[in-house]
């Protein structure tokens, strides 16, 4: 049903504050201003109830304010909110031996803690360099690492996050991210596409434009995220291990957006069945608390004391959220991502059946992308039918958030359950039918 009041008197009075005095710089969606919520539902300042479908893009892995997480960072606030890193916390120490049980990779993992994914994934850069004596790195067109000088040098899913920045970081070569609904380069018979991307790296990166000696690691989202929600051929990840094997290069994965759970795994690199040398964390991994690590084997942290640090890591109240975070999708959400992520996914590909507008509903888990064109030979992206969508599902009390071209991204909470999810599609799908009435 249409909310006709979005937004309200309320909303309205706190986002013309806002305009006066929060950077321009942030995208804003919709005028959604919230005032509280619980599991997957959310109210705004005037009382509306939507079902959050994004999550806090991705971040709320348990739930808006879960009782248990709430608990945690109380009790913790209650004994000290700061120490800083120069000292000692048990909920530190207690996190990194979670983070080392649960690290996808055999040997014992070191983990440096962040405020945030690009700090975290600035941590990997600095190391990856420290550790190998190297200095140039490969990244992916289509990526999202953050947007400091580093990892924005990596992040290549919108031009304008490079625009008057220049010069970036020297030192990284794009190659194309194996988009197997969009291939860009021309595969070998036999060859799976994400073996494609990877013998262009080896024959015509390597071989011609960076010696493989001088490069210290290849950067790489597991799962794509911003550049719209993109799972990779079965292929790709041994066949990239294999060439960072052979030259001795770190292989690092952001798993910002796509691990703690989000899949139906705790990283999505176990789908693929390939250890890495490095992943960066953040988002779910503290329900919603400033939080992100930087996690390598051991072998690989090899820097010494006072070679990096930060203010702020292992902050006592995030890591009191994050070991909560952590127990709750350890013996609930892991297991639930699995099942109603395929059963929302089995849904999507029925309403898919029903409107000419979806190319391509893929994911894993609850990490889901639905991607819509302007026709399904052509594969045209929908950009102004997907921002449509957007618009017209929170009109009906869905939050939803778009990535790459013309993807709508469903990512909500861990939690969410069956119900919630028809709920949300109903209104989901009725967002579609009236954007494809009006657009195509």
């Amino acid at each position: 049903m249409s909310k006709s009041n979005l937004p309200g008197p309320k909303a309205q009075a706190i986002i013309e504050r806002d305009h006066k005095v929060i950077s321009p710089s942030y995208p804003r969606g919709y005028p959604f201003v919230m005032d509280h919520g619980k599991g997957t539902e959310v109210w705004d300042v005037d009382g509306n109830r939507f079902l959050d479908f994004m999550g806090g893009i991705a971040v709320v892995s348990t739930g808006h304010s879960h009782p248990q997480v709430v608990k945690a960072v109380q009790a913790q606030a209650e004994k000290f909110l700061h120490i800083s890193s120069d000292f000692y916390h048990e909920n530190w120490v207690g996190l990194g031996e979670k983070l080392n049980e649960i690290a996808p990779f055999k040997e014992d993992a070191l983990s440096f803690m962040t405020n945030s994914g690009t700090e975290a994934v600035e941590t990997a850069i600095k190391l990856a360099r420290y550790h190998t004596g190297r200095s140039n790195f490969i990244g992916f067109t289509g990526a999202f690492h953050g947007r400091t000088m580093g990892a924005v040098t990596f992040t290549a899913s919108k031009a304008k996050y490079h625009s008057g920045f220049y010069p970036l970081m020297n030192g990284v070569t794009h190659a194309p991210f194996p988009n197997p609904y969009r291939p860009v380069l021309e595969r070998r018979k036999g060859e799976d596409y994400g073996e494609t991307v990877v013998r262009y790296i080896e024959e015509e990166i390597l071989a011609q434009i960076l010696p493989p000696n001088d490069v210290a690691g290849i950067l790489v989202e597991t799962i794509q995220g911003e550049g719209g929600y993109l799972v990779p051929p079965d292929g790709f990840y041994p066949a990239l291990r294999k060439l960072c094997d052979k030259h001795g290069i770190l292989l690092i994965l952001d798993e910002v957006q796509s691990g703690m759970g989000r899949t139906g795994k705790w990283w999505a690199i176990e789908h693929f069945g390939v250890e890495p040398d490095m992943i960066t964390s953040a988002k779910g991994i503290a329900s919603g608390l400033p939080l992100g690590a930087c996690i390598a084997r051991k072998s690989v942290m090899s820097w010494g004391v006072g070679t990096h640090g930060n203010t702020y890591g292992g902050n006592p109240l995030s890591c009191a959220a994050s070991l909560a975070t952590i127990d709750l999708i350890e013996k609930k959400y892991l297991q639930n991502a699995a099942e109603v992520g395929q059963y929302t996914m089995d849904a999507l590909e029925e309403i898919k059946a029903k409107h000419p507008s979806i190319g391509e509903v893929r994911g894993k888990g609850l990490m889901i992308g639905v991607e819509f064109v302007k026709n399904r030979e052509t594969k045209e992206p929908a950009k102004e039918l997907t921002d449509r969508i957007v618009d017209l599902a929170y009109e009906r009390g869905l939050l939803t958030l778009s990535c790459g071209k013309s993807v709508v991204r469903i990512a909500p909470p861990l939690s969410i359950s069956k119900a919630e999810v028809d709920e949300g599609l109903q209104a989901f799908e009725a967002a579609i039918g009236t954007a494809e009435k009006e657009l195509m």
